[in-house]
């Protein structure tokens, strides 16, 4: 089964975001678990979460993939800033525990002139801090574009944070616009490209997809979303995503530059593209 959803708003509460999903035609979804832009967290509600989380189950809901505020800078090289934001990672987990099997997707972040090894440390050290024996959610390192100084653009990047923690409880989500624009050719050789992931991080850790076209040529290392076959992917590649058997049964999240009925349509065109 294919679990196609997208970005909605937290605003209104855990379940609320549920209803939108079903009336769009979605059986997953994503949100941000705080001001994206920001650090304001929503007052927390145990009974919002628990309503939300059985009307998944009876709706047969994949997995969702909450995501961290693009903030969030973990090897920001402003030790005060660095602090601040191992201690949003710590929040955000906290809150996350009221939504069990689900996925946490994060930025690594951008190292800033330190240099990626140093980054790495950083961002290993804040998880290992984060992630406590037994947390009931997967968090996701998110595959960048290698815009500036960003940490996580290569395969190697990511797996050498994943082996800095050394928990079987971090993951990764690919965003089909960051792997391309950063230089993996999913259009011409997905195959190949899964088949380096699985070499070098292993398919064992692939949790969720982004799947967003591209504004921009492969390699431009830009990170700019297209709505879907109105890029530099095309059509037939997502036709290929979620077909593949690597792929078909990972929760995949929309961030194309839409509003909700945007969101239905696409939504709908990949339902329609699964065979």
């Amino acid at each position: 089964m294919n679990y196609i959803g997208c970005h909605l708003s937290a605003s209104a509460g855990y379940a609320e975001m549920v209803k939108t999903a079903l009336n769009i035609g979605a059986n997953t979804f994503a949100f941000f678990t705080r001001n994206p832009r920001g650090s304001k967290a929503k007052q927390e509600d145990p009974q919002d979460a628990a309503r939300a989380v059985a009307m998944m189950e009876e709706n047969h809901f994949g997995p969702l993939v909450a995501h961290g505020a693009y903030t969030m800078n973990l090897c920001t090289k402003d030790p005060e800033a660095r602090a601040f934001a191992a201690d949003i990672l710590c929040d955000d987990l906290r809150r996350m525990a009221a939504l069990p099997g689900n996925f946490y997707n994060f930025h690594p972040g951008s190292h800033v002139g330190q240099g990626t090894e140093a980054g790495i440390d950083y961002i290993a050290s804040a998880l290992k801090k984060a992630l406590e024996p037994g947390y009931p959610v997967k968090v996701l390192l998110e595959s960048m574009a290698g815009k500036g100084s960003e940490v996580g653009a290569s395969f190697q990047e990511l797996r050498d944070i994943i082996d800095a923690v050394g928990s079987d409880n971090v993951g990764v989500c690919l965003d089909t616009c960051h792997i391309y624009d950063g230089g993996y050719d999913i259009v011409g050789d997905l195959d190949g490209v899964l088949q380096e992931f699985d070499r070098v991080v292993g398919l064992d850790r692939l949790c969720a997809l982004h799947v967003n076209d591209s504004k921009n040529p492969f390699a431009s290392h830009k990170d700019r979303h297209e709505c879907l076959g109105q890029g530099s992917l095309g059509i037939e590649t997502f036709r290929a995503i979620v077909n593949h058997p690597a792929l078909r049964d990972k929760p995949m999240i929309l961030e194309t530059p839409n509003e909700l009925p945007g969101y239905q349509k696409e939504i709908a065109l990949l339902r329609t593209l699964a065979e």
